[in-house]
């Protein structure tokens, strides 16, 4: 994992955390997004991230634009694994957390803070959306197991 990243407020950049306390049922403690909801945690691979950094927004014109962890509202930060390849209620494994895959994509309704500060959004195709099975702490560095997958 290469981040984990809380904000208080939804629809606003995260701020990348030297830990998380996962909580079942319901999300990141100290989360906007946390709940009882099938979108408790938003997961977004560092690979998008380092290709939007690559070619993503330029403001101003011309100038290269880059992203932070955390900058699209991203929980956690994946790094290796390919959600294309997996569905709905794949099972992933970070230290004692499970967490369980509910949703792929978003529709967003309006342009959040997100999309103004860093000039595009890329959670609404890359996002990938999962519920707290089994709580527990995580941290920059932990590996992330697939433990359960659902192929397409």
């Amino acid at each position: 994992m290469a981040a984990v990243c809380v904000s208080a407020q939804k629809g606003t950049k995260k701020e990348q955390a030297q830990c998380a306390t996962l909580i079942a049922n319901y999300g990141i403690s100290g989360d906007a997004h946390a709940g009882s909801r099938l979108r408790q945690i938003s997961l977004l691979p560092k690979e998008r991230i380092d290709e939007f950094n690559a070619h993503g927004a330029k403001d101003p014109p011309g100038a290269l634009f880059k992203v932070a962890f955390g900058d699209f509202g991203e929980n956690i930060v994946t790094s290796g694994i390919d959600f294309q390849t997996l569905t709905i209620g794949s099972r992933l494994r970070i230290n004692d957390a499970v967490l369980e895959l509910t949703q792929f994509g978003k529709e967003c309704h309006s342009r959040c803070a997100i999309y103004y500060s860093a000039g595009s959004c890329i959670m609404p195709v890359y996002g990938v959306f999962a519920r707290v099975i089994t709580g527990g702490r995580v941290a920059p560095g932990d590996a992330i197991e697939l433990i359960i997958a659902r192929s397409s």
